[in-house]
């Protein structure tokens, strides 16, 4: 599938944080969780989260935009283009999982990129939330507890 591009950002300055919210809800429109609500409403719970963890607007666009790429919302060459600072891309990319990766690379590319640790932080704690695990079925909520758990740990964030 070719994912849906939304006009091309104006030259005129730097994508809004409001824009870059705008752009990530119209990216995922349709698209569910695997509990079945709306994907923006992840999207949200991580850009809050950033934002409550001390994150900055770089980090905070990235969160909109942290699962657009890797979720085939926004292509990489849309990211490349856009009115986003070069660490808001970075950041994005650090977190787009690739096929076949190794949780390890994954958590070393975070690790080694300024600003992504906090936005995946953000990411996990809503993905591992009680409330949100609890209406999956057994297997798959204790599949991805095990799966956040292991990320925690090799990004060094503890329990």
């Amino acid at each position: 599938m070719t994912p849906a591009q939304p006009p091309a950002p104006e030259p005129t300055g730097p994508l809004s944080l409001a824009d870059v919210e705008a752009t990530a809800r119209a990216a995922h429109a349709g698209q569910t969780d695997k509990a079945g609500r709306p994907y923006a409403e992840h999207l949200l719970a991580v850009a809050e989260g950033v934002r409550r963890r001390g994150g900055d607007d770089e980090q905070i666009a990235a969160a909109w935009l942290h699962d657009s790429v890797e979720d085939d919302a926004l292509s990489e060459r849309w990211l490349r283009e856009a009115a986003l600072s070069p660490r808001t891309k970075d950041i994005v990319l650090a977190l787009t999982k690739r096929a076949g990766e190794p949780p390890e690379a994954y958590a070393a590319r975070i690790l080694a990129t300024p600003g992504a640790l906090l936005v995946k932080e953000a990411d996990l704690a809503h993905n591992a939330d009680p409330a949100r695990l609890a209406v999956l079925d057994a297997a798959t909520r204790a599949r991805l507890t095990g799966k956040y758990a292991r990320m925690r740990a090799l990004l060094g964030l503890g329990g």
